[in-house]
């Protein structure tokens, strides 16, 4: 699929189903992108698209079919719009530390794809004392999801949450205790937390919409 050079074009690629509850439309949205006029649009649709899917696939639908709605903040970012937001002290990262993350259409320094997106859990917001605190959605994913890095934030208790192909099992926080929770190689890895979250619904399964992709091919 070419990048869009038209509305009608930008509109199909929109409507684009990456799982169950999600289109593409929805991960392009971009307060950059409405204040400052850089397009928000993939130069290469097929690799954005499949990292996407797994990205909703794996990670975010399970959540919205646990905790329930799941309300979306910073999806997909074309590297202009990255590039801006990190030259201007806009809560991004740089370009070569965002490919394979919320630069869904270019591969990492690893040659591996991945996607992420910043969320909101409502569910969170309206538990978020104690003991629930953002560790315990920390651990609750990272005990039954295959995500691969964690960031969380201080507003609305939003976090970044992302899939990668080769997983990173990383989790950081900027809310206090700010700093590395867990990562590759650390004790608390491995096993089960389920004293981080007491009170926590069990996991609701969901059948993939999409078989897996072959990033081999794209």
């Amino acid at each position: 699929m070419k990048k869009p050079s038209t509305v009608r074009g930008v509109e199909s690629l929109g409507r684009t189903r990456l799982s169950k509850n999600f289109f593409l439309r929805e991960f392009l949205y971009s307060e950059i992108t409405n204040i400052h006029g850089i397009p928000n649009l993939p130069d290469n649709p097929d690799l954005a698209i499949a990292a996407g899917r797994e990205l909703c696939e794996e990670l975010l639908e399970p959540l919205q079919a646990t905790f329930g709605r799941i309300a979306l903040r910073s999806g997909y970012r074309s590297p202009a719009v990255n590039e801006f937001g990190n030259a201007n002290n806009l809560s991004c990262t740089s370009n070569k530390a965002d490919r394979g993350r919320h630069i869904w259409d270019q591969r990492d320094d690893e040659g591996m794809a991945g996607a992420m997106v910043t969320i909101v859990v409502p569910w969170l917001v309206d538990h978020i004392s104690a003991p629930t605190q953002w560790q315990s959605m920390a651990w609750w994913i990272h005990d039954h999801l295959p995500y691969s890095e964690l960031q969380f934030f201080p507003k609305l208790s939003a976090f970044n949450i992302a899939w990668r192909e080769k997983p990173l099992k990383r989790i950081s926080s900027y809310v206090h205790p700010r700093g590395v929770l867990t990562k590759s190689g650390a004790e608390n890895q491995n096993g089960l937390h389920v004293d981080a979250y007491p009170g926590f619904p069990e996991l609701v399964t969901v059948d993939r919409l999409y078989p897996r992709t072959n990033f081999l091919r794209i």
